[in-house]
């Protein structure tokens, strides 16, 4: 079944063509993508940075600031924004810009947790506990987590734990990027037993040299890639967005479709057939995505 809408990007290079399309295909995502573009009944939560939603890919997209951010002069080059509109651009990004806009017609409610200043993708565990919450009860389906936590109190850290329990409570399947420390370990969002922690691998299915690896990851997580995207920055120059902040969104964008073709199933059945698909766990290097299977899973079951 031809993929249209990559082939017509009429504004990518042939050259960036070819690895988008494998970064899709290895976790089966391109059938699922040519079945929906979401639904805008579904809320996808982005816990990012402050994400330019009047940037030329974002046009037309369903984004929603809970806490509207201002962009400074200068965000082309900070950081924090560059970070936020590149995982937005994956999930509800314009297809004929030529980045995988994995759901473009969801709607995306954007929480900036670390400011256009930061250095990198961190925050303390107190905001972090407070944009859960507030996400959840802005009634999100899906949320999307690309950041380190800082360290705290441990009554701090025991605020992230009942948060996270609060979105698990109500519904809330939550995507989080393992990291790209090189490391062996889990954190306190990684760890949590609600939590599908992503790791990026290679376009050949590989752990990526740099992933965060672990018990946790390999037991309740999943692998996507982190190479081969592509998206148009703030200063609307072709780049690579990849590690697992990318492979993140492509999980919960995956995620989100599944919602959406599935409407009645709840967000637990979702969850398990999307963790069911991704085959035996063996190690402390999580299975591979398979959303074809999780929609054939839930195709079958409800």
């Amino acid at each position: 079944m031809p993929f249209n809408w990559l082939t017509e990007a009429v504004r990518v290079k042939s050259s960036n063509t070819q690895p988008l399309e494998a970064a899709l295909s290895l976790v089966s995502l391109l059938p699922l993508m040519e079945r929906t573009r979401g639904a805008p009944f579904v809320r996808v939560g982005l816990v990012d940075g402050p994400a330019t939603s009047n940037h030329p890919s974002l046009k037309g997209a369903r984004i929603h600031d809970l806490r509207p951010s201002r962009i400074p002069p200068d965000s082309a080059q900070n950081f924090a924004a560059l970070h936020a509109t590149a995982a937005a651009a994956i999930l509800v990004g314009s297809r004929d810009q030529g980045i995988p806009s994995v759901c473009p017609d969801v709607t995306l409610l954007s929480r900036p947790i670390f400011t256009p200043w930061s250095a990198q993708a961190s925050a303390s565990p107190v905001e972090l506990a407070k944009a859960i919450v507030e996400m959840t009860q802005a009634g999100v389906h899906v949320l999307n987590m690309s950041l380190a936590v800082r360290s705290g109190l441990p009554t701090d850290l025991i605020a992230v734990e009942r948060a996270l329990d609060y979105a698990a409570s109500r519904g809330v399947v939550m995507v989080a990027a393992s990291g790209d420390g090189r490391s062996i370990n889990s954190t306190v969002i990684s760890g949590h037993p609600a939590v599908i922690p992503v790791a990026a691998c290679t376009l050949q299915g590989r752990p990526t040299q740099d992933a965060n690896l672990g018990r946790s990851v390999g037991r309740r997580g999943l692998s996507a890639s982190g190479d081969g995207l592509v998206h148009l920055s703030i200063d609307n120059v072709s780049r690579r967005f990849g590690g697992s902040s990318a492979a993140t969104a492509v999980v919960a964008g995956a995620i989100a479709l599944l919602r959406s073709l599935f409407p009645g199933a709840t967000s637990e059945v979702v969850r398990h057939a999307v963790l069911r698909s991704a085959g035996p766990r063996t190690s402390v290097v999580p299975p591979l995505l398979d959303a074809w299977r999780a929609y054939q899973m839930l195709h079958a079951t409800t």
